[in-house]
């Protein structure tokens, strides 16, 4: 099959680039490294779509959270990884979480059957010389075509570590020890009956022990080009979270307001005390047979994570159907790169969307790569560009990307309200609702725009 746009890497922003200009006409070249010969250090199959982190897509409150609204803007965009998330869909309180071997496959069997798309396995070595190309390699882009890349932009890549939390087999955790229930029993469609979230409860004393072996345990060590190389907040490895101070955990992941155990039940406290901290595991596949660690990101070595996760109370027989990893991450400098539309400045057939361009999150990843592919669809029709207005998520996070942060200080970012227009003149217990109320407007009235801007 002849192409109208070549598109480089086959992960959710590539999928989901493919999918936009497909449903517009447009014929796709999909090629993936992974089915080749080829894989990555974080990926374990060759699925399109393979979430190789968290199976969350977190927040789904389009009417408080930002990302919550970028949902909101891409189902309206006829999203496939909204798609394929809503048939995959696990409880998980009011966070969007998924089966991530159903969503992977419900993305693939889209793209499979499309008439419009060709999925070829094969690995990319070289930025193209010519011919519109949406190159969509991720974080694990292979060092050949990184170097392709550097080359093309004159710049050096940046990076930063991204860890991968433990998957625990549902029937090895111990249930007269730990609960079930959401934080603040908060809930939603999706949710189960009793909760969403399997909670460990801690002590004083065990907490102290457990944070103590965090800062003991046996950890990856860097190799010497990887020394420098930072970490990114919104993905922190628990140990270097526990490294910052004895109580960083227990106003982080291991949060226990909102929590009552059942098993410390006081005539003052008729609905359980509040632990001293919690650990929570939230679902990870449909069938509720594993559930993953929320927060566990870690380079704890295996045996050691082995040894200190089975110290948790409810864990002491627990079963891992995957530890923790470490994988490094590669991305653009954007603002000093791209142009506003994503292409890279001197070789303009070739647009960045995903990860690579320094979005952080499945979700921004899909949004950027749904972006590109709009885009993309609109230079081939010979139509003028309009990005949505910096009120909306994906007009926020586009901006971002291409021109509003500083170029000396650029790092990977998820959507917040941070990115948006500011609002003044509202009270900060309205300014979240405020923010996604004005962003569906102006989405609205953005998405009537596009479809009359002249050429």
């Amino acid at each position: 099959m002849t192409h109208d746009v070549h598109i480089i890497g086959g992960g959710l922003a590539g999928s989901e680039a493919a999918w936009q200009l497909a449903q517009r006409g447009y014929k796709v070249r999909l090629s993936e490294m992974r089915g080749s010969g080829e894989t990555t250090p974080a990926h374990h199959t060759d699925a399109l779509a393979e979430l190789v982190c968290s199976n969350s897509f977190r927040s789904d409150d389009d009417e408080k959270n930002a990302v919550g609204l970028l949902h909101h803007e891409m189902r309206r965009l006829d999203s496939l990884v909204m798609r394929a998330g809503e048939i995959a869909r696990v409880p998980a309180g009011s966070a969007m979480a998924v089966d991530r071997d159903v969503f992977s496959a419900q993305v693939e069997q889209a793209l499979g059957e499309h008439p419009n798309v060709s999925i070829v396995r094969e690995k990319v070595d070289a930025l193209p010389a010519a011919g519109i190309t949406i190159v969509c390699t991720g974080p694990l882009t292979a060092q050949t075509l990184a170097e392709s890349i550097v080359q093309a932009t004159g710049q050096d890549r940046l990076a930063f570590f991204d860890a991968i939390a433990p998957i625990v087999h549902r029937d090895s955790i111990d249930m007269d020890v730990c609960w079930i229930q959401s934080r603040w029993n908060k809930r939603n469609e999706a949710s189960n009956e009793g909760g969403d979230y399997i909670n460990c409860p801690m002590t004083k004393e065990q907490y102290l022990a457990f944070h103590q072996g965090l800062i003991d345990g046996d950890k990856t060590e860097f190799r010497e080009w990887e020394a420098d190389t930072p970490y990114f907040e919104g993905c922190m490895p628990i140990e270097v979270m526990a490294a910052r101070g004895v109580d960083t955990l227990r106003y982080g992941p291991m949060k226990p307001v909102g929590l009552d155990n059942p098993r410390d039940v006081t005539p003052e406290y008729p609905q359980g005390r509040w632990p001293y901290a919690v650990v929570q595991l939230r679902q990870d596949n449909k069938l509720g047979t594993l559930w993953n660690m929320v927060g566990f990101q870690t380079k704890l070595k295996y045996a050691a994570q082995v040894d200190l996760f089975r110290t948790i109370p409810g864990l002491a027989n627990a079963e891992f159907a995957r530890l923790g990893g470490l994988h490094r991450n590669t991305f653009l400098n954007s603002p000093m790169v791209l142009d506003r539309q994503l292409r890279l400045k001197g070789a303009n057939h070739v647009r960045f969307a995903g990860q690579i361009t320094g979005c952080e999150g499945y979700v921004e990843s899909s949004a950027i790569g749904l972006l590109a592919g709009i885009m993309t669809a609109r230079e081939l029709a010979g139509e003028a560009w309009q990005a949505p207005p910096r009120s909306t998520a994906m007009g926020a996070l586009l901006s971002h990307i291409t021109g509003d942060a500083e170029a000396e200080t650029y790092q990977p970012m998820n959507v917040n309200f941070g990115l948006f227009d500011p609002l003044h003149d509202v009270g900060k217990k309205q300014r979240k609702e405020a923010y996604t109320s004005r962003g569906k407007a102006d989405f609205g009235d953005w998405m009537k725009r596009l479809e009359t801007v002249p050429a």
